[in-house]
């Protein structure tokens, strides 16, 4: 059943009745600095609540009755329960559910969640999977309705396709608020026909399309990209990046997770100008669950922003009334004013982001970094848990490359990866040819890499390498790889290869790493091959387990999980590799792996 929130409409009365001392408040909040962030002052107000929303703020004594709670706010400051305008759940590896668990104590009470990785495995289904389970939280879950499945046509294959057809039926069910990131903006661009049907679909739903322009630095491309009508774009990589996209109208989503850093350069576009901050938005969007558990989720990224030189009022605005204005849900959320659902942050410390105690719903629902509240158990069907379907049994011929049949070395095209980036670097090396094939060589940090598909199509698999991951020996692999989280592999040689492989087909998919013919560590994510049923600590301790292994490896990286997973994402730049073949996103199209 729904989490019954009764909607504005229905309520006026009784708030009315409340705010003119007619009838008593339920819960009155006395003594507390009330974070304004409509007009970005801090304010001695008391707050009356009635059922789930604000009934009036400033001097409420006249609504205090001999029933009503009262709670003494004296000494902290009072904010509007942060809110993430683009995080995709299933990146934290654990349920919707689970990932409330995590980051409702830590002060997020709102978030806009773009299934699109599960929608990539299981369609539709997939979809409504997640947002029915966000119905019974105090997490308020909304979804954007995934646009792009798979998120290059033509250049990879996914468990399901979407077009315009079901984006429109999408755009009436409950919970979804929009259309997910937009990543086929070469589609937009070119005038593609299915692009723009998805795109028409929102706006005649009266939904908000949302966006994804990865290339860095092109005003011009943008421009006719926010043409489409698409509001906003969590992409900017750069501080022009983010000031272009607030200058055209669009909401700059500012992006800091497990392994995108991108705030220190993106918040300069407000600390080093006087442009207006109301079209700048916070967010995670990918978050791994150690990440969560130890240094927290929006309330880390606010107050990295703070600690980048953004004043507190602003960043906090950042993630509440500008995200709301974002989604067109600022008349219950994103503001601590009459009227609003009752969403309060007790903040310790307003720089540091110390929330102490977290209201929703006008409930305390957390405190001292502890929820207090029971969640729903959550049983996804068995169906989604066999996801992961080879056409046969890898061996090591798999993943074997022959070599062009030329003496000494050729030119090969390499993946080079940026710690800490969504981007990475196409270039190319001579490579010697050993045994009439080419090789993943140690001393040049230069590993092979696989995408196999796995979703019981073509079977296809598409070989390459990478550079910097600082691998000594063994292979990885993962069923995370955006987006159509085929089972990506990398490794040093070709039996540890399809060791790993066949590893995760044999569990539902997950993160697997593996030496010599052994599993060093080995992290089960049999919901779709993306997500775990399992509490986030647990799962947290095997993502930590895998992170040794890949230290054992060879490799230093921060969270390089993400950064493999994003090998196999066509709508990045500059170089790519999917199940069909290495693509030049930049030029979006197919490329040899020996070049000339």
């Amino acid at each position: 059943m729904v989490l019954s929130r009764r909607p504005l409409e229905e309520v006026t009365l009784e708030l009315v009745a409340v705010a003119t001392g007619k009838k008593p408040a339920d819960l009155v909040i006395l003594g507390g600095r009330v974070i304004n962030v409509f007009t970005g002052e801090i304010l001695n107000w008391d707050i009356a609540i009635t059922g789930q929303r604000i009934a009036t703020v400033g001097d409420v004594r006249h609504t205090m009755g001999p029933q009503t709670e009262v709670i003494d706010a004296g000494g902290y400051y009072l904010s509007p329960g942060f809110m993430d305008g683009h995080v995709h759940v299933e990146s934290s590896m654990v349920t919707v559910t689970q990932f409330a668990r995590a980051v409702l104590a830590g002060g997020t009470t709102t978030i806009f969640m773009d299934p699109h990785e599960i929608a990539n495995v299981l369609g539709l289904d997939g979809v409504k999977l997640m947002v029915e389970e966000g119905f019974d939280l105090p997490l308020k879950v909304f979804a954007t309705m995934p646009s792009c499945v798979p998120a290059a046509p033509g250049f990879e294959d996914a468990g399901a396709v979407f077009g315009p057809r079901e984006i429109a039926t999408a755009m009436q069910w409950p919970g979804i608020c929009g259309l997910g990131e937009m990543m086929n903006f070469p589609g937009v661009l070119a005038g593609d026909t299915l692009v723009h049907g998805e795109l028409q679909a929102t706006m005649q739903a009266g939904k908000p399309i949302t966006g994804h322009y990865s290339v860095p630095g092109d005003f011009q491309g943008l421009a006719a990209y926010a043409a489409a009508g698409i509001i906003s774009c969590h992409e900017s990589v750069l501080t022009e990046d983010a000031l272009n996209r607030m200058r055209l109208g669009m909401y700059a989503k500012m992006r800091e997770g497990s392994a995108w850093h991108d705030v220190q350069a993106t918040v300069k576009s407000l600390t080093e100008t006087r442009v207006d901050s109301r079209r700048a938005i916070l967010v995670s969007d990918d978050c791994h669950p150690e990440t969560l558990l130890s240094v927290g989720h929006l309330n880390n990224v606010v107050r990295r922003a703070i600690s980048n030189g953004l004043d507190p009022v602003r960043a906090i605005q950042a993630v509440t009334i500008n995200t709301a204005e974002c989604f067109g849900v600022a008349r219950d959320l994103g503001a601590i004013a009459p009227g609003r659902l009752a969403d309060i942050l007790f903040l310790k410390d307003l720089a540091g982001v110390q929330v102490d105690k977290v209201l929703a719903d006008g409930r305390l629902i957390a405190e001292a970094g502890q929820l207090l509240v029971d969640l729903p158990a959550v049983t996804y069907p068995e169906a989604v848990r066999n996801s992961v379907h080879l056409r046969e049994l890898l061996a090591a011929e798999h993943f074997a490359i022959p070599a062009p049949a030329v003496s000494g070395t050729v030119r090969v095209r390499v993946m080079e990866i940026i710690e800490a980036s969504v981007i990475n670097r196409h270039v190319t090396i001579h490579l010697p040819i050993s045994d009439g094939q080419l090789k993943a060589d140690a001393a040049g940090d230069l590993a092979k890499v696989a995408v196999v598909e796995r979703h019981g199509g073509s079977g296809g698999i598409g070989l390459g390498f990478v550079r910097g991951f600082g691998f000594s020996g063994g292979a990885v692999a993962s069923t995370v790889a955006h987006d159509s989280h085929n089972l990506l592999i990398v490794g040093m040689n070709d039996a540890d290869m399809a060791l790993a492989g066949n590893t995760l087909a044999g569990c539902g998919g997950g993160m697997v790493a593996v030496r010599d013919g052994q599993v060093l560590a080995l992290l089960p994510l049999p919901i779709a091959g993306l997500m775990s049923n399992a509490p986030v600590e647990e799962v947290a301790k095997q993502v930590q387990a895998v992170q040794q292994a890949w230290v054992e490896l060879g490799c230093r990286l921060v969270s390089p999980f993400m950064t493999m997973s994003l090998l196999s994402l066509p709508v990045l730049p500059a170089l790519r590799l999917t199940n069909r073949g290495l693509v030049d996103t930049q030029q979006f199209k197919f490329v040899d792996l020996v070049d000339g």
